[in-house]
């Protein structure tokens, strides 16, 4: 396993060369004929700029997989470059016009960069697509054993749509007290527990903790909690303390803050999308421009959420349905403004106005609310936190996830909150743009287990 990290290393050095090694070159031509300090030619100004632009550029690699070549899917890696050289390039014209001391050289700086982009760009596309292949073929994909409980879920399925990194080999029941189980699990690389009773799987973790072996799980909704707890060497035996608060006050208000400062600042910044996608919406057919939904929020408080409106004007006549993947009710405009996320603009007005934060749970109807918390009592656990524009689950997830996976996820999230964590979040959310999986509806099989289904798992 051990050659995959170093592979991983080897790809991440030379991909941070290039990067970096592309903004020196441009630096270096460009303050070679505008060396307006007399400086910039030194050794500890060139240093400077390059040691700012490679703390950038590596911070930003590392927070959206930018380094993780074979573990995610090959779009979702290269977004992730992207994203990251758009931000670090992005940030740089800036930074550039600060370390030169001439503002008026904002245009100069800003083609320049573009261009820089365009090159990154281009050599990301063919060293990254050549160095996930090669992966590939090097490391196999892993043989895996399957010890399955008495519920039925589409777990396998889903680890099944990796092949590449994947290979469910056999499939077998908890064996009558494990009787065989040490000389099964030798056979294979990895094992995958899905959905065994709590005594069961304790076996089989401790088993494949003394044979080296790797596991992979589901956790329950006890295990996330578990996670955020914090450690007490206050007595001789270990002591975990679960505050079980949400948030803390200071975080919140920092959060809040920056919810304020930051939805009045994109409301400036993208009036004039607003006006196009209103324009836009009312020649396609006429009808209101924006759309009202119940929602709920922290303390399952409840408000109405604004959107651009991205489907037929009486689209629920019949009662809330989610939208299918090619559902007739959604315009021609809507399919553009879904699946740019434009729809949810609107929105920055409920986080100003104190309904939502920007990054947070996302806020559920409140017929689906009922109707998940009827088969999930702990779904009301979302509403520690106020409601996001993106969330934990928006990234990680799809539009069509379960609402239990959704909760885990956004319970992930709020037990382990940091400021930090939602810089992250945010940086994934324009990563996720570029990748198609995660803007999914529901398909016709799926709207009906949302209305039929009863789901277990607690």
């Amino acid at each position: 396993m051990g050659g995959k990290y170093v592979y991983r290393g080897i790809c991440g050095i030379i991909l941070t060369a290039i990067y970096s090694g592309s903004f020196l070159w441009l630096w270096w031509s460009f303050v070679s004929e505008n060396n307006t300090t007399g400086n910039l030619l030194g050794y500890g100004n060139l240093g400077m700029a390059l040691g700012i632009y490679l703390a950038m550029i590596v911070l930003l690699l590392k927070s959206l997989a930018g380094y993780q070549f074979g573990v995610h899917r090959m779009t979702r890696t290269i977004a992730g470059q992207i994203v990251s050289i758009l931000i670090a390039d992005a940030a740089e014209v800036f930074v550039s016009m600060a370390v030169t001391g001439h503002f008026r050289l904002f245009f100069e700086f800003l083609w320049r960069y573009v261009a820089l982009l365009v090159v990154q760009s281009m050599i990301t596309l063919v060293f990254s697509v050549n160095a996930i292949r090669l992966y590939q073929k090097i490391f196999p994909s892993l043989r895996m054993l399957e010890i399955y409980g008495n519920h039925d879920n589409v777990l396998c399925e889903k680890i099944e749509s990796r092949p590449d990194k994947y290979n469910i080999i056999e499939k077998i029941p908890y064996p009558e007290n494990g009787e065989g189980l040490e000389a099964e699990l030798a056979r294979y690389d990895a094992v995958v527990v899905n959905d065994l009773p709590a005594e069961e799987k304790n076996k089989v973790l401790k088993l494949c903790f003394d044979m080296n072996k790797r596991v992979y799980f589901t956790p329950k909704l006890s295990d996330i909690i578990v996670r955020g707890a914090e450690e007490l060497n206050i007595f001789d035996t270990p002591l975990y303390l679960c505050r079980n608060m949400g948030i803390p006050l200071w975080e919140r208000w920092i959060k809040r803050c920056s919810d304020i400062a930051i939805s009045l600042l994109m409301l400036i910044v993208l009036s004039p999308v607003f006006l196009i996608t209103a324009i836009a919406i009312k020649v396609c057919d006429g009808g209101p421009v924006f759309y009202k939904q119940e929602r709920v929020t922290v303390n399952g408080r409840k408000f109405w959420i604004l959107k651009f409106r991205s489907m037929i004007v009486n689209a629920e006549d019949e009662g809330a349905i989610p939208a299918g993947d090619k559902d007739d009710r959604i315009t021609k405009v809507g399919h553009v403004i879904r699946s740019c996320r434009i729809d949810e603009l609107p929105q920055f007005i409920n986080i100003l106005k104190g309904e939502m934060s920007v990054v947070g749970p996302r806020p559920e109807r409140v017929e689906f609310v009922e109707k998940y918390t009827q088969e999930i009592p702990e779904f009301t656990f979302r509403y520690k936190v106020r409601g996001g524009l993106t969330g934990y689950a928006q990234v990680y997830g799809k539009y069509n996830t379960t609402p239990l996976d959704k909760l885990k996820m956004d319970l992930t999230y709020i037990m382990n909150y940091t400021p930090l964590l939602d810089v992250q979040i945010v940086f994934e959310t324009l990563k996720i743009l570029f990748v198609k999986e995660s803007t999914e509806g529901f398909s016709e099989e799926q709207i009906r287990e949302l209305q039929e289904e009863k789901i277990h798992d607690r």
